[in-house]
């Protein structure tokens, strides 16, 4: 097996899921792939949108006590819930994560696919998840999360073409910057006032926030072939402008 390692992921939290995948097909142009009846057994529906090749993910909690809904009380429903890495090798890397002080909160083992989930509270700003579909090496290979191969169906890159980054915001961007490059076990390149880690299919960038203020996962830039249209098609559906973006379920996104 070929050694890969790629952030293919982005989960975020909403109260209401049905609007959710109302507006985001509306607004982006993407259709939805897939939801999995297995987070039901967490609390969960969700609904995965494929954004080129990388997905967005969003849950919605339909129960008391879940992980998702703490996340969005302890936010206010603030910043992205998940960062998940695609890689062939999840065990080891949540080995080398504890062995940090970073614990696996959830670990995940169906029909080969494996999964380890970080303590967000160590991995700070938002969960890491590290995880494994046999066949994924190949980007058009099945992926677990998306049910295995029809979610190459639901690839349409008319509007939207990608994701191209992450935006994670703290107090502290350098420090956060360099604890998670410790954790991917990849570079921290300052720049500025912040920095980035380069990952396959979606970079990283780290960006300051106010003293004080929680750090989160809290912008995704998508590439788009019609920038103005998501925005003027998402000012419609009332998501409201935020610096250089709009907010919707919980982050930023900036069309470029």
């Amino acid at each position: 097996m070929s050694d890969y390692f790629r952030l293919r992921q982005i989960a975020l939290a909403t109260d209401d899921l049905g609007r959710a995948i109302d507006d985001i097909r509306h607004v982006f142009g993407v259709r939805l792939a897939y939801q999995d009846p297995h987070v039901a057994k967490y609390g969960l529906h969700n609904a995965l949108f494929p954004f080129g090749l990388a997905f967005i993910e969003v849950v919605a909690p339909f129960r008391e006590n879940t992980a998702a809904g703490r996340f969005m009380e302890r936010t206010g429903g603030v910043g992205g819930y998940m960062a998940i890495f695609n890689c062939s090798d999840p065990e080891r890397r949540g080995a080398h994560a504890a062995a940090m002080g970073v614990p696996t909160a959830h670990a995940i083992s169906d029909g080969g696919f494996t999964a380890v989930q970080l303590h967000p509270r160590q991995c700070r700003a938002t969960m890491i998840e590290f995880d494994h579909t046999p066949g994924e090496a190949d980007p058009m290979g099945p992926y677990y999360p998306a049910g295995g191969d029809g979610w190459r169906e639901a690839i349409c890159t008319d509007v939207t073409r990608g994701i191209r980054e992450i935006i994670v915001e703290s107090p502290d961007p350098h420090g956060l910057g360099r604890h998670w490059a410790r954790l991917v076990e990849k570079d921290y390149r300052p720049e500025g006032d912040g920095g980035r880690i380069d990952v396959d299919m979606i970079n990283i960038r780290f960006a300051p926030a106010p003293a004080g203020t929680r750090e989160s996962l809290r912008a995704v830039v998508v590439e788009t072939a019609d920038p103005q249209g998501v925005a003027r098609r998402a000012a419609e559906r009332g998501y409201p402008a935020d610096g250089d973006g709009f907010r919707m379920c919980g982050v930023r996104f900036v069309t470029v």
